[in-house]
């Protein structure tokens, strides 16, 4: 499978997608936030830089200060794929993405979000 389209995609293009997702379940832009901070490392001011600088998947996970220690007990499928056993470690990281806002929108609580 050819990754290369969805690395090179701006953040910034997918994150109105992820808010509306959130919100439509009745969360917020707040919580979204919190939950890509617990992964990547990155505070409230670099987030919105990358976002600003309609930074790719690629250089968004690149320079995230610190992948969160407990990504890994992210587990499920996401997108007929089960997160854990995604080989490239890039993909990885933005199902594992994807997998924390599904989590929110289906409104499981923040706790169990954050692998707490």
């Amino acid at each position: 499978m050819d990754n290369t389209r969805v690395f090179k995609m701006s953040f910034a293009s997918v994150y109105p997608h992820y808010i509306n997702k959130a919100e439509k379940k009745g969360r917020t832009k707040e919580e979204l936030d919190s939950i890509i901070c617990w992964l990547t490392g990155y505070d409230q001011q670099t987030l919105e830089q990358q976002i600003d600088n309609k930074t790719d998947f690629q250089t968004f996970f690149e320079e995230a200060p610190e992948i969160n220690p407990n990504a890994s007990k992210i587990t499920g499928v996401i997108c007929g794929y089960r997160v854990e056993e995604i080989e490239d470690k890039l993909m990885q990281k933005i199902r594992y993405l994807d997998k924390l806002v599904d989590e929110l929108a289906k409104g499981k609580t923040m706790e169990k979000i954050l692998r707490k």
